[in-house]
């Protein structure tokens, strides 16, 4: 199988992308991207090396998070605005992860379109 060279752009995109979203794996950002876990997770390793970042250990996503359609009959007003502010927070990772995706299938475009000489 053939190594496949990926642009610097690319591979800053996809772990911008992997930093960005919280509780994201190595394999489902792998995943969206076509790429594989192994090569993802190097790229997130020497990025952390070239910015000096220690390492962070990513959560297992075991812990569900608040809903805002979801409340107990013993939460109270603040309660409810702690639930309303993590469901603001998930939204607005997801909205991150969902423009940087936008932006990498964007570029990809352009640079298939840009290959195709019929």
């Amino acid at each position: 199988m053939a190594l496949k060279d990926y642009s610097d752009e690319f591979k800053a995109d996809a772990v911008a992308l992997y930093e960005s979203t919280p509780g994201a794996t190595y394999k489902s950002i792998a995943a969206d991207l076509g790429i594989n876990r192994a090569t993802l997770r190097e790229w997130v390793l020497r990025d952390r090396d070239r910015r000096g970042v220690a390492a962070a250990t990513p959560s297992a996503g075991g812990t569900p998070t608040a809903r805002a359609g979801q409340t107990t009959s013993s939460a109270g007003p603040d309660e409810r605005i702690r639930q309303l502010q993590a469901r603001v927070a998930e939204l607005e990772a997801s909205e991150r992860k969902l423009a940087t995706e936008r932006d990498i299938l964007r570029k990809a475009a352009k640079y298939f379109a840009g290959e195709t000489n019929w």
